[in-house]
């Protein structure tokens, strides 16, 4: 599967909310989610713009790897998702294989629905507000027009400025070495 997704720092939740009502957006989900990332013994990920992490929500836990990003203009990159039994155990295998813990990232999370677009609202423990519009299609599938509806939607909610490819643990991270 080939993630099509495009972050903006925004203002106010509440702002997006009205918004999203307006164009008929529907809210779907609340959820906390924390997010453990590891560094590989073999590869530096942070070099090869890849992640691996283990996910622990309200209901579920996945393991999920991401490819390098595919272009220049959005967070478009290979995903490979599959739900688990256990983080504490997934964490240990990995640790056992010499991968080791480089971030944990918490925050909650506001689901929304529009046409084919997952619209997120993201409050994360020390980052301002975020809004991700993303859109999952299948490996073969040209992701260029994808990517261009995206950015019109973001265009209809007036968000035209505040684009952000970097990762939330990237963008914590820099917030730690500044």
């Amino acid at each position: 599967m080939i993630e099509v997704e495009v972050k903006a720092r925004i203002d106010s939740f509440e702002e997006i909310e009205e918004k999203l009502k307006t164009i008929g957006a529907e809210k779907t989900k609340t959820e906390f989610q924390e997010d453990i990332y590891f560094q590989s013994p073999i590869v530096d990920f942070a070099k090869t713009d890849e992640a691996l992490r283990i996910r622990t929500t309200n209901s579920q836990t996945f393991i999920t790897y991401k490819g390098p990003k595919l272009n220049e203009k959005a967070k478009t990159r290979k995903e490979v998702e599959m739900a688990i039994e256990s983080a504490e155990k997934a964490r240990d295998i990995l640790e056992e294989i010499g991968f080791t813990p480089a971030r944990i990232v918490r925050k909650n999370r506001l689901y929304y629905t529009y046409e084919n677009f997952e619209i997120s609202l993201d409050d994360v423990e020390g980052l301002p507000p975020y809004m991700e519009i993303e859109v999952a299609l299948p490996d073969s599938e040209d992701y260029s027009e994808a990517q261009n509806r995206i950015f019109e939607l973001f265009a209809r909610l007036d968000i035209t400025e505040g684009f952000e490819r970097t990762s939330y643990m990237e963008l914590l991270e820099n917030i730690n070495t500044d």
